[in-house]
């Protein structure tokens, strides 16, 4: 299922990024006009909300920021509860997927023994996916499924069928993604910008 609405609103910037999971890639969405007025999002959180039913989530899971502001939309949809993640620094030389995530301590005994469904806004790399993933297990919830307005590259797609899950997604686009010494943007002298990345 396809919608161009999610992604009207994106601002997509090329160059040369390093992300959050430590990769380079070419592309970069600012989200604050995704969130500016949250009944836009109504339609699409409702489309989303309809894929995932199919997993039976009894809790939505998104990472702060905009993971959780759509999650929380998807969860009113489907009448299931809400919780979040937050991400706190990685540790020094972690590498590639670093980032951690963690559920608050008030809300960790809520998802214990419950089907949970993963939501974020854009999945590129998926270190939020896979980070939220891990605590969720470390917290004895069982992941049933992700899910986001946009998928980017293949890379969101690999870890989800490694996990045998689903990944549902209203929209799909290429993207250039890479490890640091495999970036060709690196080799072709292109001046590195961070972004999404814990200081």
């Amino acid at each position: 299922m396809a919608s161009e609405e999610p992604t009207a609103a994106l601002t997509a910037r090329r160059g040369h990024f390093r992300l959050e999971s430590g990769h380079h890639g070419d592309r970069w969405f600012g989200l604050d006009a995704l969130f500016l007025r949250p009944q836009a999002l109504g339609r699409p959180a409702a489309d989303l909300a309809r894929l995932l039913a199919a997993a039976h989530p009894e809790v939505i899971c998104g990472p702060l920021v905009g993971g959780a502001f759509l999650a929380q939309l998807v969860a009113a949809a489907l009448g299931a509860e809400f919780v979040y993640t937050e991400r706190s620094a990685a540790p020094a030389g972690a590498g590639l997927y670093g980032a951690r995530y963690h559920l608050p301590t008030g809300l960790r005994a809520s998802v214990h023994g419950r089907r949970v469904a993963i939501v974020d806004d854009i999945i590129n790399a998926g270190s939020a996916i896979r980070a939220t993933a891990a605590e969720l297990a470390a917290c004895g919830a069982r992941a049933v499924a992700f899910g986001a307005l946009l998928t980017l590259g293949t890379a969101g797609a690999d870890f989800a069928a490694g996990e045998q899950l689903p990944l549902m997604s209203l929209a799909q686009q290429g993207s250039g993604l890479w490890s640091p010494e495999g970036c060709p943007l690196c080799a072709a002298g292109l001046p590195l910008e961070e972004v999404g990345v814990t200081p």
